[in-house]
């Protein structure tokens, strides 16, 4: 019981401000993934409450019997009025935000080297564009969201072999992703870039919910060296 205290009072202390904040008067941001994209959303505000007027009902006047009074003389009275001032009472409106943005990530292009029929039991180098670090500031609501994606990178080079980094590659003389192809033909060459991250709002910082998982494809022809006779 008492580890269960202590726990309960660890989540409390360290969760962030922004996870448990109310959205009334602090604005709730959420971003995660869904159909390979980038959603963002921030919403502020309650709507306000509805008031209703009680409704009053007035009461049915009974029939009375009525006799004019006999008229008295009034004397003439001077009276000064002042004239009322109203004060007008403030009125508070009440502030309903929300927005949804989608934001994309980039797509690779795959690159080899050579780029002409490269031959069989020699390295072929590849790469792609993509950067190593996503970063994007997002403006919704008045509230300023920053989101940090790093992509994971697995290659399949066709012939049933996989390679997984964290690396993009490059070309030569600074290559880090090669393979060398046992036989000739023609292969499908995939690459898969899985992205996730964090965002920050308001100083605190959130992971990303779901990841995004986006495919590049090339084809590639391998060739045997051509054979040379010799006397």
């Amino acid at each position: 019981m008492k580890r269960l205290l202590i726990l309960i009072l660890f989540i409390s202390l360290f969760t962030p401000a922004s996870a448990v904040a109310d959205c009334t008067t602090n604005a709730c941001v959420d971003v995660f993934t869904q159909d390979n994209q980038i959603i963002i959303t921030a919403k502020k505000g309650d709507g306000g409450a509805v008031v209703k007027k009680r409704t009053v009902v007035a009461p049915t006047p009974k029939p009375t019997l009525w006799f004019p009074p006999k008229p008295k003389a009034v004397p003439a009275i001077k009276r000064t009025y002042k004239p009322r001032v109203r004060v007008k009472k403030a009125v508070t409106a009440s502030v309903n935000l929300s927005d949804r943005l989608i934001k994309m990530v980039p797509t690779a292009t795959i690159a080899y080297q050579p780029e002409f029929e490269p031959l069989v039991h020699v390295p072929v180098i590849f790469w792609c564009d993509l950067p190593t670090l996503f970063q994007s500031r997002v403006d919704i609501i008045g509230e300023l969201i920053d989101v940090a994606l790093r992509p994971g990178f697995a290659w399949q080079w066709g012939d049933g072999e996989i390679f997984q980094t964290n690396e993009p590659g490059a070309p030569y003389p600074n290559q880090k992703v090669t393979h060398t192809y046992k036989r000739p033909g023609t292969y499908y060459v995939t690459l898969i870039a899985t992205w996730n991250g964090n965002f920050k709002h308001n100083g605190a910082t959130r992971v990303i919910t779901g990841t995004i998982k986006i495919p590049s494809f090339a084809v590639i022809t391998v060739v045997s060296a051509n054979s040379t006779f010799t006397k």
